[in-house]
């Protein structure tokens, strides 16, 4: 009964894994994450007939040589039977073989690096959002991974605090990012489209809340969007935008010291997210919230409601020292100025 108990939890967990999920992995969309679908079902299916055929030789066992009523007779016994041994040794080979040959050669071509790559991403894991970095064009970002359709991508993975894992289900499977030990993987995706990421190893209370995504371009889109990363970020001229300017410069804020903005002279920070361009990004709070001026509000006024243990609210001085913390019109302000930065 129980074995039956479990073959249905295990059946109901795989019906479960609809292709219509935003992080399922058997929609596949990239190279890898389809050569990962094609081992697990090769994993699936011979574990499988090896399953059912071991219970079906229980069951022919239990009723061939069962005790009978009302005898005492004793099956035979079998001592150093060579055809017997042979043949269960044999057999786990065949099926080791069958499933680590495919395991084996994916293994080869996932650790293989491409030697010119199309683009490479430097990817640093912070606690909790991702920052990407794109050495040969001269762009970073942060949370929202650009990447050109068809083309192989050289991601470089670090970290500087804990341990991380770079994962983007439908393209590619997960790779660990270790502390000041750098790890590479390489991804490649055959559609364009927006694709779900996530920190898929512990990281602290909010690891949960680590998400990306990953935006799949034409070689035109991508282009363009290199280009317009790569331009200094917009002056207001907006009264309610320069006010916000006003605040996000100035020392009670601090957001300076943390964030960068290029082109500016006093936000040259490097701690958190680059924010040159944050208002064209279609999420905040790394891919938990839609980039709303109630949502990017509601973040500037408690981040660490939100997201707990997140840096910003750990180290921001709004958020530590009550006196310098923002009125309600400032919060307004800072929203409409960092919404601005398309």
């Amino acid at each position: 009964m129980k074995k039956i108990i479990s073959l249905s939890v295990v059946f109901l967990l795989l019906i479960s894994c609809g292709k219509d999920l935003p992080q399922s992995t058997f929609d596949t969309y990239g190279p890898i994450a389809e050569e990962q679908a094609y081992l697990f079902s090769i994993i699936l299916w011979a574990g499988m007939f090896v399953l059912i055929a071991v219970e079906l030789a229980i069951i022919y066992i239990y009723f061939k040589f069962r005790r009978r009523e009302n005898s005492d007779r004793k099956p035979s016994q079998t001592h150093g039977n060579t055809k017997l041994e042979i043949l269960w040794t044999v057999i786990p080979v065949f099926f080791l073989a069958v499933v680590s040959v495919p395991v084996i050669s994916a293994i080869w071509n996932f650790g293989t690096m491409p030697e010119d790559p199309d683009v490479v991403v430097n990817v640093n894991g912070h606690r909790y959002w991702f920052e990407f970095e794109y050495p040969e064009l001269g762009v970073v970002t942060a949370n929202e991974l650009h990447i050109p359709v068809g083309k192989k991508i050289l991601i470089n993975l670090d970290s500087n605090n804990v341990l991380h894992s770079f994962w983007i289900p439908k393209i590619a499977g997960k790779t660990d990012i270790i502390p000041n030990q750098g790890n590479q993987m390489w991804i490649q995706a055959d559609a364009t489209g927006l694709y779900y990421g996530q920190c898929a190893e512990f990281c602290g209370e909010s690891h949960a809340l680590m998400r990306f995504r990953v935006i799949v371009d034409n070689d035109e889109d991508f282009d363009a969007w290199v280009a317009h990363q790569k331009t200094e970020a917009y002056v207001p001229s907006d009264p309610l935008e320069k006010e916000g300017y006003d605040i996000f410069m100035s020392a009670k804020a601090g957001c300076g010291g943390c964030h960068m903005v290029n082109g500016s002279k006093k936000a040259k920070g490097k701690i958190g997210p680059n924010l040159t361009h944050f208002g064209s990004r279609q999420h905040i709070a790394a891919g938990i919230m839609d980039n709303t001026q109630d949502n990017l509000r509601s973040w500037i006024a408690d981040p660490g409601s939100i997201k707990p243990g997140n840096g910003m609210s750990s180290q921001g001085a709004v958020y530590m020292d009550s006196n310098k913390a923002l009125t309600e019109s400032e919060i307004i302000a800072l929203a409409s100025y960092l919404q601005s930065l398309k």
